[in-house]
């Protein structure tokens, strides 16, 4: 994804190439290609389909224009690809951000579920001591009350 971020559009004959920074570049291959065209050095794979089997039959000019046409729709192809994938990088990133936050929210939770725990624990141990207490105060009122009868 961060090749596709260092995508940059140029211009080449009034065809928009896209060049990645980090040397690729489309123009200096088709270039390359047209120099091997010119010298008659035609490509291994006879069985590929980028020229249909009448692209054969057409002049050098006619193919030129077809894969000119070709390149124009594959790099539409390509813009809605890298469209369709910063979409999805913005998305992702939308939810590790998210995400972040959830967990964040569940740590701070937890940390209070443990506290409200131990203040649990706290108070349970306060009851039954009030209530030992009560007991004891209990006894001692029936003691003095036999005592003043």
């Amino acid at each position: 994804s961060s090749k596709i971020r260092n995508m940059e559009v140029q211009s080449a004959d009034g065809i928009a190439v896209l060049e990645d920074c980090t040397g690729f570049s489309l123009t200096k291959t088709i270039n390359k290609v047209e120099e091997k065209l010119k010298k008659g050095v035609l490509p291994d794979c006879e069985d590929d389909d980028i020229i249909p089997r009448v692209g054969n039959e057409m002049g050098a000019e006619a193919q030129i224009r077809f894969l000119k046409a070709k390149l124009r729709v594959m790099q539409e192809d390509l813009a809605n690809i890298m469209f369709d994938c910063k979409k999805k990088d913005d998305e992702n990133q939308n939810l590790e951000t998210r995400l972040k936050d959830s967990e964040e929210e569940n740590s701070r939770l937890q940390r209070t579920i443990s506290l409200q725990q131990s203040q649990t624990e706290k108070y349970k141990m306060l009851s039954q001591e009030a209530n030992k207490k009560t007991v004891g105060l209990q006894q001692e009122v029936t003691a003095l009350e036999k005592v003043l009868q």
